[in-house]
């Protein structure tokens, strides 16, 4: 394999300023929730019909109202841009049934939403007794017990009747993840410059012209997935909005060069479910989605669980996580049109 798919960091790398001070990324949820069959206290499969959802109230909350969120932090409210000293994050306000609004991380990796042990006893519900569910996150799976909810709602998204699992707040003060059931017809836009996000039903709108657009592909039941190079090697990359770190699989290192450069780091990653995995941090060379090119990302590569659930381990795939997803100034993921939306810090 050619050395020359690494390089070292440039002065203008343009992730080359975010510090890596913490050797442990927090995925999962933040990197993937699946969500079986719910099981029964025996683990045997049931299935049960969900009721009619109850008609949703005839207001649908608005910017104005995502405003009127408070939170007891003096960092931004909703969306937290990558810096020198920590990762960005997207945070959405949601009702449930009516109460909160509670700050779940918005997570395009997890095919279900979640919320930790303390915002159910908020909510006033105890764990169903008909059952619990088992979650995959990141680095294992494991079974969990679950509430049941009428209603979520944050801007014009709603998501009628659900089952949500109670996970271990590993979610770095959010209370839960906003997973991407009932996206398949809305449109993200994150703001990170002034700390906005709007969830609202995608129209079809094109980019503006100050907008770098990347066609993305739905697979494995609506993860986004762009086509990318890594150095000179062609890849998967699976956009995670939940995700703090990128993370390859081995087949990509693989392909990129046999024995990784002498600036490896050991990293630790811990998913939802608790279980830790190691990788190799390392200094990737440039990736480049066809019109925009990303320097100075730092990869965690390992044979990491989810991977394998997802069946990619046997081509070159990374998932982007926010140390580089937070670096934009404005990020739009609109689900109808398959795109994601791209305006660059200073354009």
């Amino acid at each position: 394999m050619r050395r020359s798919n690494w390089r070292q960091l440039g002065g203008r790398a343009l992730l080359a300023g975010v510090l890596r001070h913490a050797q442990v990324l927090l995925c999962g949820c933040l990197l993937g929730i699946l969500v079986s069959v719910p099981l029964a206290a025996d683990t045997t499969e049931t299935t049960e019909t969900a009721a009619p959802a109850p008609k949703p109230p005839p207001a649908n909350p608005t910017q104005d109202q995502l405003a009127e969120v408070i939170v007891q932090t003096t960092e931004p409210r909703f969306v937290a841009p990558t810096r020198r000293d920590r990762i960005g994050r997207i945070w959405a306000p949601v009702l449930i049934d009516g109460k909160g609004p509670y700050r779940l991380v918005l997570d395009t990796g997890a095919n279900h939403s979640a919320v930790t042990a303390r915002t159910a006893q908020l909510l006033g519900t105890l764990p169903s007794e008909d059952g619990s569910t088992v979650v995959t996150g990141f680095t294992g799976s494991a079974v969990v017990p679950t509430i049941h909810v009428g209603r979520m709602e944050v801007g014009e998204l709603l998501i009628g009747p659900a089952t949500l699992p109670v996970l271990a707040d590993v979610f770095g003060g959010a209370q839960g993840v906003l997973g991407i059931e009932g996206l398949s017809e809305m449109r993200i836009y994150a703001d990170f410059g002034r700390d906005q996000l709007v969830i609202s039903r995608s129209h079809g709108e094109r980019a503006r012209r100050d907008f770098t657009v990347v066609p993305l592909m739905l697979i494995r039941g609506g993860l986004l997935v762009a086509d990318v190079h890594v150095g000179s090697v062609r890849a998967k990359a699976i956009i995670d909005t939940g995700a703090q770190g990128t993370v390859g699989n081995l087949k990509l290192r693989k392909a990129l060069m046999r024995h990784p450069p002498g600036n490896t780091a050991h990293e630790d990653i811990i998913g939802v479910t608790l279980d830790v995995q190691g990788g190799d941090n390392i200094a990737a060379p440039d990736i480049d989605f066809g019109h925009l090119t990303v320097h100075g990302v730092r990869v965690t590569f390992g044979d990491m669980y989810l991977f394998q659930h997802w069946k990619l381990t046997d081509e070159p795939t990374l998932t982007l996580g926010m140390d580089l997803l937070g670096s934009f100034d404005v990020l739009v993921i609109d689900y109808n049109r398959h795109e994601l939306q791209i305006r660059l810090r200073g354009s």
